[in-house]
């Protein structure tokens, strides 16, 4: 008899050891699919900032260079395109990635219309909206590169062994990282 109350004691530890562990890990996969989120969406405040300076920079180049509509045009329309992409899973990370894409290449063809208007590049407000679409777009930067490395981290954990089990039992699924376009690999031209 105290041979069975020993080997009961025994089941129960490792049952409940491996409930413990089981516990742990689907905790720690929930605060890095949480951090993720939060890394998300810091990408997508700082993604909310260039949209919103966009309408004032268009509207300064706008008073000057009243010719250049189309590239004013593009630029508007790229900007309400990535207003309605909501990410979700993998292929709208790609669209909204994308989206992005053609609003930055609007944005420097705008720039480069700048170019053509000395008085424009002298003009206070333009001087200040440029600098802070800049700053933007280096903060877009360190934020696309601190998701990454929260994905990373949440990829790395949920696909080591054992806690792909648990990840898999629990229906934790793998991030997508953001990626550099096909475009990048090749430098733009600017003319003038």
């Amino acid at each position: 008899m105290k041979n069975f109350w020993i080997a009961l004691a025994i089941v129960l530890a490792l049952v409940g050891g491996i409930a413990g562990w089981g516990v742990s890990v689907s905790n720690r996969l929930v605060n890095l699919d949480e951090l993720v989120n939060e890394k998300w969406s810091q990408v997508e405040n700082v993604y909310q900032r260039r949209a919103d300076l966009i309408p004032n920079l268009v509207n300064t180049v706008k008073g000057y260079a009243k010719h250049e509509a189309q590239v004013l045009e593009e630029v508007t329309k790229a900007r309400s395109q990535v207003g309605q992409i909501r990410v979700n899973d993998p292929k709208s990370l790609q669209n909204f990635d994308q989206a992005q894409g053609q609003l930055t290449q609007a944005l420097s063809r705008l720039m480069v219309v700048a170019e053509k208007y000395p008085e424009l590049k002298a003009d206070q407000n333009f001087l200040s909206l440029q600098s802070q679409l800049e700053g933007t777009e280096n903060r877009i930067s360190v934020e696309r590169m601190r998701f990454n490395e929260a994905a990373r981290d949440y990829n790395s954990y949920l696909r080591s062994f054992p806690q792909s089990l648990i990840a898999s039992m629990r229906g934790f699924n793998a991030r997508t990282y953001f990626q550099a376009e096909s475009t990048a690999k090749t430098a733009p031209k600017v003319e003038f």
